[in-house]
């Protein structure tokens, strides 16, 4: 299958997801989702939807238990939405790009701290020696 009718397909996937889980899901495990990306096999049989949860990981996998047991109503609205002879068997993935963008960005702020602080204190020595 042309790969640009699979990314629009994917596109439509992620939309329909998204605003389900957002306006029509009532499962009060799921809170506090992001839907990233979606990913539709060649053949359109599959569909797996990546999720960011903020929290703990004890309540993303909640949240993901409650995804999964919500995957048929999603389904559902996707057959609603989309015009094709399948509709994609729905699975959700939790999506860790997002925490561990945060991590990295955490990481480099240390970094830059603590260079910044080790400079400041080598520009205070350097400032002193000379007066002496």
């Amino acid at each position: 299958m042309k790969k640009h009718r699979l990314e629009r397909v994917a596109e439509v996937v992620r939309e329909v997801a998204a605003e389900t889980i957002l306006f029509n899901l009532r499962d009060p495990r799921v809170k506090m989702v992001t839907v990233t990306r979606a990913e539709v096999s060649g053949d359109l049989q599959h569909a797996k939807i990546f999720v960011s949860v903020m929290g703990s990981e004890r309540e993303a996998q909640l949240t993901l238990h409650g995804l999964r047991s919500a995957a048929g109503f999603v389904q559902k609205k996707l057959a609603d939405r989309l015009s094709t002879r399948y509709v994609p068997a729905v699975s959700f993935v939790l999506d860790k790009g997002v925490k561990n963008a945060l991590e990295v960005a955490r990481l480099l702020r240390e970094a830059r701290a603590a260079d910044a602080g080790a400079n400041a204190s080598a520009d205070g020595s350097t400032a002193q020696d000379e007066e002496e």
